[in-house]
């Protein structure tokens, strides 16, 4: 009974270790998956906010050459992300494609005026810093009226924060719950390790000594599941793109291996840790403990 419980030691030994690659594998993807969500929602967040619109309608009668002045004026703001001049001759074949006819030859002329679209950096995109800004817009002798939907840019804001918050919530629980998920793992792992440990010790091995190969293997687990987790999740990444272009646009790598260094960072921490602990518990127990 002895000898075959030896001769399979090895192969339950291997399949103990590839469970647990596996299993540190999966749950770190889910947590780099969150991360990615995260990312996503904040790129996504700046690209709403630098699409907001700000209509600067220009007085009747101002120069062509004074409206590209003033739009040069106001690119120089930090606010200011980018601007689009619409003369009146684009804004009425604009508003003629929109109607379905040209409302120029039935009124016969052209009442629209000439306008600058601005576009402000996202970090600038709310009402308190809106305010001052138009204000001082406004104040510019060629500026008749300066158009922007509060409302809708304070609902903006307020639903993203929210969004936010929800899934940072999710996140720090998701990582509690990887965390103790990787940590049983390890511990069950250990545990079917638990004879040999003693052994070790009997014959006269320091803790120091028994524990190095142990964390060893904890830590090359640990780093290998990350990058199984890694390639899964730039595997994600690229069918996600595939079957939605428009993710395409929020797409930010360095931001991406920032998450997938942290993924292979949390990985070997976790397993180098739980491996410490799981073998350190083992250390500290009698002999006649281990069969219970």
């Amino acid at each position: 009974m002895e000898g075959y419980e030896a001769s399979n030691s090895p192969k339950k030994t291997k399949s103990v270790y590839i469970s647990t690659v596996i299993s540190i594998a999966l749950v770190l993807m889910m947590t780099g998956l969150l991360g990615l969500i995260l990312v996503h929602t904040k790129n996504l967040s700046a690209y709403i906010k630098e699409n907001i619109v700000l209509n600067v309608l220009i007085k009747e009668g101002v120069e062509e050459h004074q409206v590209l002045a003033l739009q040069k004026k106001i690119n120089e703001d930090p606010y200011i992300l980018r601007t689009d001049y619409i003369s009146k001759d684009s804004a009425a074949a604009a508003l003629s494609q929109e109607l379905g006819e040209d409302f120029v030859a039935f009124l016969g002329h052209n009442p629209l005026t000439p306008s600058i679209d601005l576009y402000l950096r996202a970090e600038f995109a709310n009402t308190d810093s809106i305010a001052p800004f138009i204000e001082k817009l406004s104040a510019e002798k060629s500026v008749q009226e300066v158009i922007y939907q509060e409302s809708l840019i304070n609902m903006i804001n307020k639903n993203i924060r929210v969004i936010g918050l929800i899934i940072l919530g999710i996140t720090a629980l998701l990582l509690i719950v990887a965390v103790a998920l990787i940590n049983n793992t390890i511990r069950l792992a250990i545990y079917s390790q638990r004879f040999l440990i003693k052994s070790m010790q009997m014959v006269g091995a320091t803790r120091g000594f028994i524990r190095r190969p142990f964390l060893g293997y904890g830590i090359v687990h640990g780093l290998i599941g990350g990058i199984i987790a890694v390639l899964l999740l730039v595997g994600t990444i690229l069918v996600a793109q595939r079957e939605i272009p428009e993710l395409e646009m929020l797409k930010d790598w360095f931001e991406f291996s920032l998450i997938f260094a942290a993924i292979l960072v949390l990985g070997i921490l976790i397993a180098g840790i739980s491996t410490y602990f799981a073998v350190t518990k083992y250390l500290r127990l009698r002999s006649n403990d281990l069969y219970r």
